[in-house]
């Protein structure tokens, strides 16, 4: 399998990442730094992406079934040289079932997830997968 994307921007104003059908904004300069998210959100966006992915991807071969899953995930901006360092994230997942495996479900995610997978060959990943039970 072979990924492409394409990006663009337009001298300090627009920038953004195609990604299929859909265009994705990210700031490059100082007048867009609060506004629109930098490379660096969108780094840590493909984890949580690859986390949710493949939390959906092992709720089939695990057999549980959930209402919604969210993940934090943080990092430590390091400068000379710059570089993200000590990525954290928490998932919870909000499901009827009475108890996953959140254990075995945190070692899949962290096994054979593409991007958390290069991402640890880089830099220290610490994470935790709780299930809150609902009704």
């Amino acid at each position: 399998m072979i990924y492409s994307v394409t990006a663009n921007t337009t001298n300090k104003k627009e920038s953004s990442i195609q990604l299929k059908s859909t265009a994705f904004p990210f700031g490059i300069s100082k007048e867009t730094e609060g506004i629109l998210s930098s490379p660096a959100d969108i780094y840590l966006g493909a984890l949580a992406a690859c986390i949710l992915k493949n939390i959906e991807r092992f709720s089939g071969m695990m057999k549980f079934e959930y209402s919604n899953a969210t993940i934090e995930v943080s990092a430590t901006h390091h400068l000379n040289p710059s570089r993200l360092e000590n990525i954290v994230y928490e998932v919870v997942i909000n499901s009827k079932e009475n108890k996953i495996n959140t254990s075995l479900l945190k070692r899949n995610l962290e096994k054979f997830g593409t991007i958390y997978y290069m991402i640890a060959q880089s830099c220290n990943i610490s994470g935790t997968v709780i299930q809150q039970k609902t009704q």
